[in-house]
């Protein structure tokens, strides 16, 4: 019976180790399904980083990007347009579009 609980232990301790790596990646984003969120971003935020009164969000540090899509979704920062679409998107989804954007280069020529 010892033996049995040892075991139950390790199998337990082993499952635990591997929680913070499994968040990690998920915190990371994953690009694809950013690339695929992004057609409704795109229709208003130019994927070239070309800026005409939108701003670009190409090529943005993803913590920062993470960080003001909370804003918008939690009504931290005023723009009802952003509001209602951050609110529409979950952790995830907002980490994924993180990604992809932060991954992205301006192809606009400077002004």
């Amino acid at each position: 019976m010892p033996q049995m609980k040892a075991r139950h232990f390790v199998v337990a301790a082993f499952a635990l180790a591997l929680v913070p790596s499994a968040q990690s990646v998920k915190a990371a984003g994953d690009r694809a399904f950013g690339e695929y969120l992004s057609l409704e971003c795109v229709t208003c935020h130019q994927v070239t980083g070309r800026f005409d009164g939108i701003p670009p969000i190409i090529g943005w540090p993803e913590a920062s990007f993470v960080e003001i899509m909370t804003q918008y979704r939690t009504k931290a920062r005023a723009n009802p347009v952003m509001q209602t679409i951050a609110g529409r998107l979950s952790e995830e989804e907002i980490a994924a579009l993180a990604a992809y954007f932060g991954s992205l280069k301006s192809t606009s020529p400077a002004k």
